[in-house]
């Protein structure tokens, strides 16, 4: 994803996104559980980035860049609350009893994940990113600030929102949740 040409310190924005794109992607991957949402809200977040600071600093970039992906995954959630309520209504309201339709038989994985797919993935991978897509949003994305991006705690606050305190609360409740998810997938 190429977006523009400007640059400020010793690096451009152009590496500094091609630096972080697959990580911010995995990151709204794991809290939207589908690969074109997450794919929207990186993009957004990087369209952000570029028009509001893209002349920052080179080491300012990385925290600022988090917080404003946490807030498009923030936002992406609300919006889905919002349809969800909506949704709800209208089919409970317009709905049709076919008593041969089976709903979760015209469903598409929201994941996106083909038979094929789930073959080719290892066994502990797959574990892995279940693990983290059954923690809590806020849990999730304590643990992938700080663990996988080793932001520290108080740019993963800055970036969350949140306090130091409740960073290292949702950090030390996700790694033992992790733990307990994954404790057969590692002795």
């Amino acid at each position: 994803m190429v977006f523009c040409n400007r640059t400020s310190g010793s690096g451009g924005v152009n590496d500094f996104l091609q630096s972080v794109e697959k990580r911010a992607y995995q990151m709204a991957h794991f809290a939207t559980g589908n690969p074109e949402e997450a794919l929207d809200v990186v993009q957004d977040a990087m369209m952000a980035f570029v028009r509001k600071y893209a002349d920052k600093p080179e080491e300012e970039r990385r925290p600022l860049f988090f917080t404003i992906l946490q807030n498009r995954i923030r936002d992406w959630h609300r919006r889905q609350n919002v349809r969800n309520r909506w949704n709800a209504w209208w089919v409970g309201k317009f709905r049709t009893d076919d008593e041969d339709a089976d709903p979760v038989q015209d469903l598409a994985d929201p994941r996106g994940l083909t038979p094929e797919k789930a073959l080719t993935d290892s066994a502990t991978g797959n574990a892995l990113h279940g693990a983290i897509r059954r923690l809590p949003l806020r849990q999730q994305q304590a643990f992938l600030l700080r663990s996988w991006e080793e932001l520290s705690v108080a740019e993963t606050a800055r970036a969350m929102g949140c306090s130091e305190g409740s960073v290292k609360t949702h950090h030390s409740r996700a790694v033992q949740a992790l733990r307990e998810m994954l404790k057969d997938e590692w002795p």
